[in-house]
């Protein structure tokens, strides 16, 4: 392979699909994805806000593909792989190159994600001079762990199943308090909810809700989410998608009733080992999740670009 030569594009449907299978091959490779949720789902979209960045082989085959989402200025999220027999050719590092030559990847207000924490990542880490910045924790309740605790309930509250087409602007709004601090989470809008729901992964029930039974407020929700595979043995997965407490709503237990009712209802699907991704520092809630049995199973870190 000669010199690798980056190019911007806007791919086309045909594009797309191609991309889709070398983000398929990295990850049987490397047994996780280079790419995140929301990454993904930016190139599904046509009308998606991301940019991407190719390279090309020789023979004009796909090799790397990096997405540089920078819908929020001050915060560019960066995420790049390689194909494995590409690997080692100098291609990460040209991709690198160019997106720091990118005006709208500024230092001090771009980071980059190494999902999974791949020695080849941190290596190019390393050799760009940007500094680990945010640590997210994989953690995953094997099928083996045990029964769960009992269901419990808060008193004057009501659990139940979103309601699609009518809960979603409550949901955005308890999901934008409680994750005020949160970078991705916080930003989450009525059409990032209503895209989901076209997933095939999507399904209502499994996405419950707690609501006042005074004033039918809205108090937090627990999204779940299965994955038609991950789990040890090949196997489909449950994964504790999102748990929102409104802030207003602290202090009478709810994140862990929540809890509770969605790995109940996982397993009420037969998915006894579940996965969920937590902030390292969040100490509150490694605590809890650990008391449920989850321990740290892999680790995606954010390096960030210097100023």
């Amino acid at each position: 392979m000669t010199s690798p030569v980056p190019q911007w594009v806007e791919p086309t449907a045909d594009e797309r699909a191609e991309i889709e299978r070398l983000v398929d091959a990295v990850k049987h490779a490397d047994g996780v994805s280079a790419w995140s949720e929301s990454a993904l789902l930016d190139l599904a979209t046509p009308t998606g806000h991301g940019r991407h960045l190719v390279v090309r082989d020789d023979g004009g085959g796909l090799v790397a593909w990096a997405h540089v989402d920078a819908g929020e200025p001050d915060d560019v999220v960066v995420e790049l792989g390689v194909a494995p027999g590409a690997r080692r050719h100098g291609v990460a590092t040209a991709l690198a190159r160019e997106i720091r030559a990118d005006p709208s990847v500024r230092p001090g207000h771009a980071r980059v994600w190494a999902h999974g924490e791949r020695p080849g990542s941190t290596a190019l880490a390393a050799s760009q001079g940007l500094h680990r910045d945010r640590e997210l924790w994989m953690m995953r309740r094997p099928a083996d762990t045990g029964p769960l605790p009992p269901p419990r309930a808060a008193e004057g509250i009501t659990i139940g199943a979103l309601r699609v087409g009518q809960d979603e602007p409550d949901v955005v709004a308890v999901n934008a308090r409680a994750f005020a601090w949160h970078p991705e989470q916080g930003a989450m809008t009525v059409d990032d909810v209503r895209r989901r729901e076209q997933e095939p992964w999507f399904d209502a029930a499994g996405f419950l809700l707690a609501r006042d039974d005074a004033s039918g407020r809205l108090l937090g929700f627990h999204w779940t989410k299965v994955h038609p595979d991950g789990a040890r043995d090949g196997g489909p997965v449950g994964e504790v998608y999102v748990v929102g407490v409104d802030p207003e709503a602290q202090g009478r237990g709810l994140g862990g009733v929540l809890t509770l009712a969605g790995l109940h209802h996982l397993a009420g699907r037969g998915l006894d080992e579940v996965i969920l991704y937590v902030e390292a520092d969040n100490a509150p809630a490694v605590a809890t999740y650990r008391r449920l049995g989850f321990e740290v199973d892999a680790t995606d870190v954010s390096f960030g670009l210097p100023g």
